[in-house]
Parts: C-alpha cells; structure tokens; sequence
C-alpha cells in the first residue's frame, strides 16, 4: 500500500490527545471498536474508524453524553450530512468566540489607554437574547422580561461579575465530577447552593420546577451541558459532565427552599 490506511492506538492517543484509557472504554461499551487486533495484541484503526472518533469528539465537545452519542451515529443521516451538521455548529461556536476575544481586546486596549467603554463593546458575543424564543416557550414571556429587564439593569461591571460566577461555579462542577465526587455528597450540595444563588435575583423567580427543568436542560441541549465539560469526556463512570451536574441539581432540589 502506498498511503497510510491504519494507526496503532499509540498513533491515534498521540495525535488527538485522546487516551487509550477511552479508547479501550469506547471499545467496550460498543462504541469504537478497532477495525482489527494484531497478533502483537495492538488494536488498529482504519480511516472509517478515524472518522467516526472525529465524530465522537465533536459530539463530546458538544455536551452530548456517550448514551446520546451512540444513538446518534446509530441514526439515518449520512457521515456527510452529519459532518456537514457539525461543521456548521463548530462555525457558529466559532463565531461568537471571535467576538468575544475582539470584545475582551477591546475592553482591555481601552482600560488601558484610558478610553470610554462602551457596555455594547464589551458584550459583544454575550447576546442573551438569542434565548428568548426557547426562555418563552419553557417558562413563559413573564419569565422572559422579567430575566431581560434585571440584565439590563445591570452595569457592566456587574455584568462581568456575574458572568465570572458562572464560570467558577461551572469549573467547580467539572473539578468535581474529575474527582468522582459524590453528585449527592455535602462537597457538590455547596456547589449547586452556589448556583442556585447564582439563578437568583429580585426580578427572577426560581421555583422548584423552574430549576429542575433547567438541569434537564442542561442535558438535552449541547450549547448549555458544554459548559459542564473538558476535554477528554466523562470522568466518572458515563455521565458526562451535564448528567452530572442534573444529578447533584435533583440531589439539592429534594431538601432546598425554592420560591412558590
């Protein structure tokens, strides 16, 4: 053969940062097989194994759990029209990326230079408004324009500390479910406390149906259930990082004081 149609597991973990480790279990849920095992007793990958592990990673980056993966490539639409499917949700990703880094570059050359900020500049990318069909339709217009009015009520400074809350509550989710932390357990409650402090606001209900609708949420919807993930995919067990954080979110709502 002139070109290269097969790669050791070796080949494949050093060149996608993937471990054997996942590999092995990606193997044993039925998941990714390799395409054949030497007499060496190395496993071996062939270009359609390449591609459906691209896949896998992609759908892993994208919140889905390895469950929801599997039926997924189970499914009727081609290899293309999926990669087509992902191409397109990687652009918009990468798209609001960009903005946020030119918004960031903007605040910081003009903190720097003394200049005037602008809330619209440094905010660019951090559109809430793109949810307010799907806010309306789970939890009702009041839900909306009451959330929509305290945002805009805020400074930017605010703004930018709230949004620097989520982030730590949500790396503190992620921390926890690396270290096989009990979702049940005292250490995650405090975490899901957080964040139920961190939902609340004077012009914001959050009633106990409110808030487990949001953790299921956080499953079902990849643009929410990313934010509970890092590279490498689950930590513990199959959950992923979303699953997780439903669980501990369920865990704390059965005690927890909600609004009526």
């Amino acid at each position: 053969m002139t070109e290269i149609d097969e790669w050791s597991m070796h080949e494949i973990t050093r060149s996608t940062g993937t471990t054997s480790r996942t590999l092995r279990h990606y193997d044993q849920i039925g998941l990714l097989p390799p395409t054949r095992i030497g007499a060496n007793g190395y496993r071996y990958y062939d270009t359609d194994a390449l591609v459906r592990l691209q896949r896998i990673l992609l759908l892993r980056e994208l919140g889905l759990s390895l469950a929801s993966i599997a039926e997924v490539l189970a499914g009727g639409q081609s290899e293309a029209e999926a990669l087509r499917t992902h191409l397109e949700l990687l652009e918009i990703e990468r798209s609001q990326v960009e903005r946020r880094i030119a918004s960031v570059r903007t605040t910081l050359a003009k903190r720097e230079g003394g200049e005037h900020l602008m809330a619209s500049e440094m905010f660019d990318g951090f559109d809430h408004t793109q949810y307010k069909d799907e806010v309306t339709e789970r939890w009702g217009r009041e839900a909306w324009q009451q959330g929509d009015a305290w945002w805009r009520s805020l400074s930017a400074e605010e703004k930018a500390r709230f949004q620097a809350e989520q982030q730590q509550i949500a790396a503190d989710f992620i921390a926890a479910h690396e270290a096989g932390l009990d979702p049940t357990g005292e250490q995650v409650r405090a975490i899901a406390e957080r964040h139920h402090r961190w939902l609340s606001h004077p012009m914001m209900s959050v009633t106990k149906g409110y808030y487990l609708g949001l953790a299921d949420m956080y499953v079902v919807d990849p643009r929410f259930g990313k934010n509970y993930e890092r590279d490498g995919g689950a930590a513990a067990g199959d959950r992923s990082g979303a699953e997780y954080v439903r669980e501990a979110m369920r865990a704390y709502a059965d005690t927890a004081a909600f609004d009526a």
